[in-house]
């Protein structure tokens, strides 16, 4: 199988390769953002295997938060917010790209992280469209058996390497777009 990273791993990073369970995303949102970078975002595409570090990632917190699509309560869009985390929630933003979320926290609680870069995919639409993501994946687990899942491979991102700032393109979000729920892995 064909591999791509972000990084050129160690071969003992290459063979330490664990897949991310559900507990992992069964946590409040901006712990799952900040500990998703460094993690690989893999995608099978038939037999071809792609992985990429992600490097840039967003939180949104549930329903209070009206930066969160759930600010609207529960509607057919956002019905994969409300269920078990580590579920994909990909939509389309602006009629143009799709957006890769996975979701977070507890059943009932709506809450996600945007995948804003991965890799060479710098930008969520760049990431989904370099990664062949489209509807096809919202709602489907985040595990190998539907060809997009996330696994740790022994990175350790030290905390001097990350950025947290406000999210982006959210200014309709009053109070909330000055929260600190963007995480950037920085070089």
């Amino acid at each position: 199988m064909k591999k791509k990273t972000g990084v050129k791993p160690s071969m003992s990073v290459m063979q330490n390769r664990k897949v991310l369970e559900q507990t992992f995303f069964a946590r409040p949102a901006v712990k799952v953002a900040r500990e998703l970078l460094g993690k690989h975002l893999v995608r099978r595409i038939g037999k071809t295997e792609l992985a990429a570090m992600i490097t840039e990632v967003e939180a949104y917190v549930g329903p209070h938060d009206l930066a969160c699509h759930a600010r609207f309560g529960r509607t057919p869009r956002t019905e994969v917010m409300y269920g078990a985390a580590g579920h994909w929630y990909v939509y389309l933003c602006y009629g143009i790209h799709w957006m890769l979320n996975v979701v977070t926290d507890a059943e009932d609680w709506p809450a996600a992280v945007l995948v804003r870069a991965a890799g060479e995919f710098i930008g969520p639409g760049k990431l989904t469209k370099g990664l062949k993501i489209g509807q096809r994946l919202n709602t489907l687990p985040a595990t190998p058996s539907t060809g997009l899942w996330v696994e740790d491979r022994g990175i350790r991102v030290p905390r001097i390497q990350v950025e947290r700032t406000p999210r982006i393109g959210i200014d309709y979000a009053g109070e909330w777009k000055h929260e600190l729920f963007r995480f950037v892995l920085n070089a």
